[in-house]
């Protein structure tokens, strides 16, 4: 059995299970490794897990099922391969990896579930932007980049705060800079999206003007194409939609199909909303 003194490193069998997995993942994350003395992969992992669970102090518990021994717990989870390490949150796995990991993917993982205290800097920062105070939002996410600098949650709050404040190309800057699979989390796609439709309408007509525009020009696309992107902007999501569909019915080839990429954009940033499904039935039946 593999011996450890750390507190934050527990021997785990049906008897405590419930305890010590369970209900303590209720106050903080349990990683749970399932190991078995024979396994060289599991003596590889082994270690580092430990030196992780020493390194992260309070913030999880390592706990460890031998498999030969807790042969009831590894059925429970159908337990085909170790090593295999499980993370539990409130009482229900949350994620899980196989193999023996190197460290820096291990920190990733567990990264992705485990609070930091500049997240709370980021939350508070979030409270400032909803408030319109864009000025203090930024000056706190600062503060917490400086605190720590590997927090990937501080970089796509400061990308937001800088597209709220008007600069859009630090914000961009920023959102450039992230790495690859942040690249397209939904907070980023959605800044993108807002992006894109601000920097259209750079010296363009008001919204009246454009109106006016196709009461006098039912054909003319680039007031149509404006028109959207201001309904966009001012968050009439279903006109612009609306909008940007009768101008591709009308002039596919206006801005190299300019309507359906801007319907692609406009999808990033509704998300799950009921339009986008509702939408891109409509854009497809236009496409084919």
């Amino acid at each position: 059995m593999y011996m450890s003194t750390s507190p934050y490193i527990i021997e785990i069998t049906k008897d405590n299970y419930q305890t010590d997995v369970i209900e303590r993942s209720a106050q903080v994350p349990v990683l749970v490794d399932f190991w078995a003395p024979w396994c060289q992969p599991c003596k590889i992992l082994m270690p580092v897990l430990a030196n992780l669970a020493e390194q992260y102090g309070e913030k999880f518990i390592l706990a460890k099922i031998n498999t030969e021994e807790e042969q009831e717990l590894a059925a429970q989870f159908a337990i085909r391969s170790i090593p295999t390490v499980k993370l539990f949150v409130n009482g229900q796995p949350v994620d899980e990896f196989a193999g023996a990991l190197p460290e820096a993917d291990i920190r990733k993982f567990l990264d992705q579930h485990i609070p930091r205290e500049s997240d709370a800097l980021v939350d508070q920062a979030e409270q400032f932007l909803l408030q319109g105070a864009i000025d203090d939002a930024l000056a706190l996410l600062k503060q917490a980049k400086t605190a720590d600098p590997a927090n990937s949650n501080i970089d796509i709050a400061l990308a937001q705060a800088y597209a709220a404040s008007g600069n859009a190309e630090k914000a961009l800057e920023i959102a450039d800079g992230l790495p690859a699979d942040l690249q397209e989390k939904p907070e980023i796609r959605v800044l993108r999206g807002l992006l894109f439709f601000e920097k259209q309408l750079e010296n363009a007509p008001s919204e009246a003007a454009l109106q006016e525009r196709l009461d006098r020009d039912d054909n003319d696309s680039e007031a149509r194409y404006l028109l959207a992107v201001r309904q966009v902007v001012g968050q009439r999501y279903e006109d612009a939609a609306q909008t940007l569909l009768e101008l591709m019915r009308r002039d596919r080839s206006f801005g190299d199909d300019a309507a359906r990429k801007a319907l692609l954009r406009l999808f990033d940033i509704l998300g799950d909303d009921p339009l986008v499904h509702r939408y891109r039935s409509r854009m497809m039946s236009l496409i084919y």
